[in-house]
């Protein structure tokens, strides 16, 4: 698997386009939240340094590093999901004559499926992360740029969003009815916490706005 974060813009987007397996859903959706998080972190650059936002400068590079951690999270999810995509793909490449090869066979496909959703479940988490971030930049960041944490806002949720659906097309393979309630459970409040967040960033960045 060739380095996605190697090759053009325009290469990955045709790369998505096309009939290969990868880049899928999972991944151009954590590609979609690095862009998220990259949004309000341009907001935090455009504000050190600034006489104006003296007061806040110190609130302000303490969001940007963890905008910075959040990008390098998703990138790196980025690959684990195109890894956990072709891990699920491999099973079916597996021998399947014998009874133990089939309850072996049997076996990979589960660990295949919970490994291709906790990889959304984490860009999930990531992009939580980012709409926190978004939320505090909305009241504090620089005015003038203050429309592109909205911006991020939104692409993290949207990001999220995506990236769970992932999740509901892995669970119906996944035996293990605990571990399918657990996973529901955290996707719900995923769900829930970045509709929230979002909103309350999107409010502040609004109010900013218009005055």
């Amino acid at each position: 698997m060739s380095d996605i974060f190697a090759r053009s813009l325009r290469e990955v987007i045709a790369e998505a386009a096309s009939a290969a397996p990868t880049p899928g859903g999972g991944s151009v959706s954590a590609i979609t939240g690095a862009f998220g998080a990259a949004m309000v972190a341009m907001v935090a650059n455009l504000t050190v340094g600034k006489e104006k936002y003296r007061d806040v400068e110190a609130q302000v590079r303490e969001q940007l590093q963890r905008l910075e951690g959040i990008t390098a999270r998703l990138e790196g999810l980025v690959r684990a999901d195109m890894e956990a995509f072709a891990a699920f793909m491999a099973v079916y490449k597996l021998p399947a004559d014998t009874d133990e090869e089939k309850a072996a066979r049997a076996r990979a496909r589960q660990a295949a499926a919970i490994q291709a959703t906790e990889a959304p479940l984490a860009i999930g988490d990531a992009c939580i992360e980012a709409l926190e971030a978004a939320v505090v930049l909305a009241a504090i960041g620089n005015n003038r740029a203050i429309s592109d944490v909205g911006v991020g806002a939104y692409l993290a949720e949207a990001s999220l969003k995506s990236a769970l659906l992932s999740v509901d097309i892995n669970l119906p393979a996944i035996d293990d009815a605990a571990y399918v309630d657990k996973a529901k459970g955290r996707r719900d409040r995923l769900l829930a916490e970045a509709e929230r967040l979002r909103a309350q960033a999107v409010h502040i960045v609004s109010k900013r706005i218009h005055g």
